[in-house]
């Protein structure tokens, strides 16, 4: 009875476990459209609408040095979201602490001091055991043997192309409006993706 009683609750463990991570198995996909996350709203936000689009991922934070980015990435996306750009900041407080608001403090930061447009999801965890799958999928070295690897700090940036696949990372270092985040941004931009 002992045994029986042992193996049920490891049964149990296991169940549990992989009906956590029903979302972590990135490799089903090389594409990021697979994924959903809320808005700062709360709002659903699909990635499936994303595709046939170039899209820069920044994992951002309000009280980092690297913070007056924020200028830099909205400028690159007014620039070219006519042409079917889009840069979506992913909010995370896993680097020094650096993003302690609430939603509504972080949205009223991006949209009143830096005039921020482009997406902001919600706060999410970008390293360690409770990753968020998108993370998960976007620093996985199996799928990604050349862009994956753990985030380094804020303002990291993966560039996708239009078929949903990751093409380039960039450090907190490369400033958005570098010449070779345009430069990247330019030959992906050019290509046409995949046909609706």
């Amino acid at each position: 009875m002992k045994y029986v009683l042992v193996l049920f609750f490891v049964i149990i463990f296991f169940i549990t476990k992989s009906n956590g991570n029903e979302l972590r198995n990135p490799e089903k996909s090389s594409k990021i459209y697979q994924f959903e996350l809320a808005d700062i709203n709360g709002t659903p936000f699909n990635f499936d609408q994303l595709k046939n689009k170039v899209v820069l991922i920044v994992n951002v934070a309000s009280k980092c040095g690297f913070t007056n980015q924020y200028h830099g990435l909205e400028k690159l996306y007014k620039k070219f979201k006519d042409k079917g750009f889009v840069v979506i900041g992913v909010p995370s407080n896993d680097f020094g602490e650096q993003e302690p608001g609430t939603s509504k403090e972080i949205e009223t930061l991006c949209r009143t001091t830096y005039n921020v447009t482009f997406p902001i999801l919600e706060k999410s965890i970008i390293k360690g055991e409770n990753i968020t799958p998108l993370y998960e999928f976007l620093t996985n070295k199996k799928i990604h043997p050349k862009t994956g690897g753990k985030i380094t700090w804020n303002f990291n940036k993966f560039l996708i192309d239009r078929e949903g696949h990751v093409r380039f990372r960039y450090s907190s270092f490369t400033k958005p409006d570098s010449k070779k985040i345009e430069r990247d941004l330019f030959t992906l931009l050019s290509s046409k993706g995949e046909k609706k």
